[in-house]
């Protein structure tokens, strides 16, 4: 239904209200005269045993549009009185002129609909309906009494959006946590909010100096008084800092004294309010009296810098280092070569050619791994998707030939994708899969594998955390757990050279690479067993 106007039926002049506008709507409707009267008639009957029995009562009037050619005006009649049983003479009769009513009761509430057919439908458009809503909004008065009671509706709806509208800024101000309150210009304190309320041992009656130096610091009272003072007789605002009082100590506050005019633009009350900023004064007092840790800072950042320049300067010597050092062995290695080739077996053995060559091989070796550790730094580089399968299945590709000489077995699992640098990745395996291969007296087994963490593994420094769990197992010679300590160590050696090969460089260069990653390795090994080594790599 949609709805024209609404009648709250008290009295006799409701009464007339309703017949009236019943009346004028079905008038307004192109309902003849006859349907007119009989349709207002049975309202009246109604709304008659409402005002006399009822309670709460109120009238609708409206057009139901059932569809485009059918429409009927209303009238629905509300209460809390269950009207027909109080007066079923009246429903009766008011049955027998309109023809079309209805009555329910249920849960101390009954509705009475009466009803009457449009003759035109095709005439009462949307618009032709609001027009008739329009009317009775502006309609005159129809007596004195229905001029004052316009009136006193209006004043109840706008009292209601004010009251409303007092309780929303109450409980903002009550909400958020700064101290307000509002003070006219004779001091006299108008709103007080919880947050305030809280921090006063007594009622905030007046912005004095005897009432705030309750709870302001004794050598802040003075002069929030004087700006106040100034305040009042500039008709202007004022912004500075005080202390408040919390327990046996106080706290520090920004206190903010602004103009609250009033919707005239008359100025008689100010706005108030603290905000606790104790935890930056503590900042800026601790950065202002501690000199001595500002110098430090300044000491650290300085050494810090030369720190950085050393390191660039290191790694530069190392490369230029390593490279020109390769030069003049690769020399050494060609004249060597090249003077051994018209000796005989017993010359080179009493010249010690051989042992000179291997010197030389392995001073080569030595240097090209000491510039690859120098090398291992991820500072000025970007992390990408990695995908491991990938970075192993290259990695076997370049120890083909040695796995296929020593008849090895690489089992290998699926792997993740992480995070990191692919270079630095294939060193990685490249070192602890050649490892497995290298260090092993039998046909070599090697197992890649990975899982979501290796806590339930035989690696007893699993990290918390989420992290990618890779394990890579060998059956070889394994060690002693007296060498644990020292494994990643630079230059650490647990066999002869005549045994296995090697500069004991290539355990430190994973340690790097994994720390370069923020990850962690570890293993686990005894002799003739075999060794797993522990990789984890953040998620």
């Amino acid at each position: 239904m949609k709805e024209v106007v609404k009648i709250n039926l008290d009295n006799e002049m409701d009464l007339i209200l309703a017949h009236k506008r019943s009346m004028k709507i079905a008038e307004m409707c192109g309902m003849p005269t006859s349907a007119q009267t009989r349709f207002s008639t049975a309202v009246s009957e109604v709304a008659r045993c409402s005002i006399a029995n009822g309670k709460d009562s109120v009238l609708t009037l409206g057009i139901n549009v059932i569809k485009a050619t059918q429409k009927e005006i209303v009238a629905i009649l509300t209460d809390t009185v269950d009207l027909k049983r109080s007066n079923p003479e009246a429903f009766k009769y008011a049955a027998k002129i309109s023809g079309n009513i209805e009555y329910s009761f249920a849960d101390n509430y009954s509705i009475t609909k009466l009803s009457h057919p449009v003759s035109s439908p095709g005439l009462l458009s949307d618009a032709k309906i609001r027009t008739l809503a329009d009317y009775f909004k502006y309609e005159p008065p129809v007596s004195p009494y229905d001029e004052i009671r316009k009136k006193n509706i209006e004043l109840i709806a706008l009292s209601e959006k004010l009251g409303e509208s007092e309780n929303r800024y109450r409980q903002l101000a009550n909400t958020i946590p700064v101290l307000i309150c509002i003070v006219n210009d004779r001091n006299n304190i108008l709103l007080v909010n919880d947050s305030l309320k809280q921090i006063l041992k007594a009622p905030f009656l007046n912005f004095d100096k005897r009432e705030i130096s309750s709870f302001i610091h004794p050598d802040d009272v003075n002069h929030i008084m004087d700006n106040w003072s100034k305040v009042k007789k500039n008709r202007s605002q004022f912004s500075g800092e005080t202390r408040i009082k919390s327990g046996s100590s106080y706290l520090w506050y920004l206190i903010s004294i602004i103009p609250n005019p009033s919707e005239d633009g008359t100025l008689n009350n100010w706005l108030i309010y603290f905000v606790n900023i104790n935890d930056q004064k503590k900042v800026e007092e601790t950065l202002k009296n501690n000199s001595e840790l500002k110098l430090i800072q300044s000491e650290l950042e300085n050494a810090n810098s030369k720190l950085v320049f050393k390191n660039k300067e290191l790694q530069q010597f190392a490369y230029i280092a390593s490279h020109d050092l390769q030069e003049p062995l690769r020399k050494i290695m060609i004249m060597l070569s090249r003077a051994g080739e018209h000796l005989s077996e017993e010359q080179r053995t009493q010249y010690y050619f051989d042992k000179m060559t291997s010197a030389a091989g392995r001073m080569s070796s030595l240097i090209a791994d000491v510039l690859n550790y120098s090398r291992v730094d991820n500072k000025e580089l970007k992390f990408t998707k990695v995908d491991l399968n990938e970075v192993v299945r290259e990695t076997l590709s370049d120890l083909s030939l040695v796995i296929e000489e020593k008849n090895a077995t690489v089992n290998i699992g699926e792997l993740p994708v992480v995070s990191g640098l692919n270079g630095q990745l294939r060193q990685l395996f490249f070192n602890l899969v050649n490892n497995g291969l290298k260090f092993n007296s039998a046909e070599p087994t090697v197992t890649i594998a990975s899982g979501e963490r290796a806590g339930d593994s035989a690696d007893n420094f699993s990290p918390e955390g989420n992290y990618h769990a890779i394990t890579i197992a060998d059956n070889g010679i394994g060690m002693d757990s007296e060498y644990s300590g020292r494994i990643f160590d630079m230059f650490q050696r647990l066999h002869q050279r005549d045994q296995y090969g090697g500069n004991g460089i290539g355990l430190a260069l994973c340690k790097r690479i994994i720390e370069n990653h923020n990850g962690i390795i570890n293993f686990t090994s005894q002799p003739e067993k075999g060794t797993t080594f522990f990789i984890y790599l953040p998620k």
